[in-house]
This record gives C-alpha cells, sequence and structure tokens, in this order.
C-alpha cells in the first residue's frame, strides 16, 4: 500500500509540468522570460478598471545618446528589449539597466526617464493596456 502512495505522489507531482509542457501543440517552445507581481520600483502591479479598454503595442527606437525625457505613464506599460542597453531613471533615486532579452514591467503614475548610453539603438516593443481617450505617456518635469 505504501508503494502506492508513492507512485501517486510522484505523478501528482509530475502533472503540473506535463500539463504546462503540453499546453502548445508539438513544435512549439515556450519560456517564461520573467513573471513578476511588481512593477520596475517594487509597487505591486494594478490593472486599469475601464468600460473602454485599448491595447496599443508599438514598436520605439532609441539613438545611441538619445533618452525618452521624463514621463510617466497612468496605464501599466510592459516593453521587451530587442537590441541595445537601457538605463531607466526612476523617480526617487532609482536606476535599472535592461538590456536585449529583458522585460521592462514600467512604474504606473511616477516620472521616469530612459536613456541609451550605448553606442547601438535600442529596440524596443511596447505595450500599454490602456483605454480609449487615456493617453499612454505623459510628459513631465524632471523629479
Amino acid at each position: 500500500m505504501r508503494f502506492y502512495k508513492v507512485v501517486l505522489i510522484i505523478c501528482l507531482l509530475l502533472v503540473p509540468s506535463l500539463i504546462s509542457a503540453g499546453e502548445y501543440a508539438g513544435g512549439v517552445q515556450a519560456k517564461v522570460i520573467l513573471k513578476t507581481g511588481t512593477t520596475g520600483n517594487g509597487d505591486p502591479i494594478a490593472y486599469l478598471r475601464t468600460e473602454q479598454p485599448e491595447i496599443t503595442a508599438m514598436t520605439v527606437d532609441i539613438s545611441p545618446g538619445a533618452e525618452t525625457g521624463w514621463h510617466s505613464h497612468s496605464v501599466p506599460v510592459y516593453a521587451y528589449v530587442l537590441s541595445g542597453s537601457l538605463t531607466v531613471n526612476i523617480e526617487g533615486n532609482i536606476a535599472r539597466q535592461f538590456k536585449a532579452g529583458d522585460v521592462i514591467i514600467e512604474v504606473v503614475n511616477t516620472r521616469h526617464n530612459g536613456i541609451n548610453m550605448g553606442s547601438v539603438p535600442v529596440k524596443l516593443i511596447v505595450f500599454y493596456t490602456g483605454a480609449k481617450d487615456i493617453p499612454n505617456v505623459l510628459k513631465t518635469a524632471a523629479p
């Protein structure tokens, strides 16, 4: 009887990994790049509540030496760094570095500025999870 309990426990432990691996058809590989519940400054992620949701997906290119300028977002924003290296200065004397392959969970309602201090362009794919008639980016003064 003890043997069957051990087998059952092993099977139960394996089931989640089998389900996870089997979410897609054969020939598809999926890899989690980042899984988090917080933004770049450690605040909890909060989703926008709206009657008119609107997703904006776009590419952003930042030339060497260029910067975004100080700005904030009132909507959740997520980015994937395709190439280059980006320094993000966040209100409160926080600085974060992101390189190709990194995911950026942007701060919400907090001023920040992205700077390309490298010698190659920074290329990002950015997803704004906003709402109709709510701006994705708000220009601000430096803190």
